[in-house]
């Protein structure tokens, strides 16, 4: 006769247990169904069933993902719509200007000397067009290369005397007077690439100095990194924020012009290649008067097997 009250009260007492480990599951998959409808609603773990918890944290470290991997994919979406703009611009005054000057040689009246300065017009926006591209290519390579790069020991004086040695046609022309001072702490890094970046600033830091005017590169160590530092006695970059220096196509009005025969990409090359490095580079307007563009990279630790 017991057997029917006991059966009744342990039927109701797995309910009442189904209900308690069920509830939290149920609660938690309408969270889940809401969210699927665009709501932004909490997954958070209450504390009721270690279980539901669990899932609940995992569903949270899924959305969190999820949420940033549509950040990440939104911005490079943003980015390239905004760097195909700016190609697009860069692109559209030397193509015009090769096309008007070569509309304007059409006229068989045209006087010779006439004709050879439009000549030298288009010659000059060709090779624009030739260092743009280049660049173009450069700067994508850095920033879309998934394969790891090739890293070896490197050593910053010698790999500023062999950048010097690599200009010097350039510089000799430009009447540039050249040091390297200093020492640094040699630095893992890919050499042709951080041969790049140096090469960049120290090309750039040429077009904005007066004949006969001064190029140091000055190396040095600073709390585990290796500084790199390119000053030259120029013009500087004026009353403007020193990062935008390192946006593509970025020129001000003074000092980087077109007229200085600059893509605009040099800057935004050497960022892609520091950072790519663990680096960092900054620059600043000297106050006798200059620019000084900063490179700071990690330092192989001292006590690390010397280079073979």
């Amino acid at each position: 006769m017991l057997l029917v009250p006991i059966g009744v009260a342990v039927f109701a007492f797995s309910l009442i247990i189904g209900h308690f480990i069920s509830e939290p599951l149920r609660l938690l998959a309408k969270r889940t169904a809401a969210y699927r409808t665009g709501a932004d609603v909490p997954l958070e773990p209450d504390g009721r069933l270690f279980e539901a918890d669990q899932l609940a944290a995992d569903f949270k470290g899924l959305v969190q993902t999820m949420k940033a991997q549509q950040h990440d994919l939104a911005l490079k979406e943003r980015r390239q719509a905004a760097f195909i703009s700016d190609v697009a611009h860069e692109l559209r005054t030397p193509l015009t200007a090769i096309r008007g000057n070569a509309e304007m040689l059409e006229d068989p009246d045209l006087p010779p000397e006439l004709h050879e300065k439009f000549c030298g017009i288009i010659i000059n926006e060709s090779e624009r067009l030739s260092r743009l591209t280049h660049d173009l290519l450069t700067l994508q390579r850095i920033e879309d290369d998934a394969a790891p790069m090739e890293l070896a020991r490197v050593n910053l004086r010698e790999l500023s005397a062999g950048v010097l040695d690599a200009l010097e046609p350039i510089l000799r022309d430009r009447q540039a007077h050249t040091e390297i001072v200093g020492e640094a702490p040699d630095v893992l890094g890919n050499l042709d690439r951080l041969k790049q970046a140096v090469t960049n600033l120290v090309e750039n830091a040429s077009r904005f100095i007066a004949p006969g005017g001064h190029i140091v590169i000055e190396l040095f160590g600073l709390r585990g990194n290796s500084i790199l530092a390119v000053k030259d006695d120029g013009c500087g970059f004026g009353d403007v924020d020193p990062k935008l220096l390192f946006d593509r196509f970025y020129r001000t009005d003074a000092s980087r012009s077109r007229g200085t025969g600059g893509t605009g990409l040099g800057l935004a090359i050497v960022k892609s290649v520091v950072e790519a490095h663990d680096g960092s580079v900054e620059a600043l307007n000297l106050p006798d008067g200059g620019a000084c563009f900063i490179i700071a990279l990690p330092s192989i630790p001292a006590d690390t097997a010397p280079r073979s």
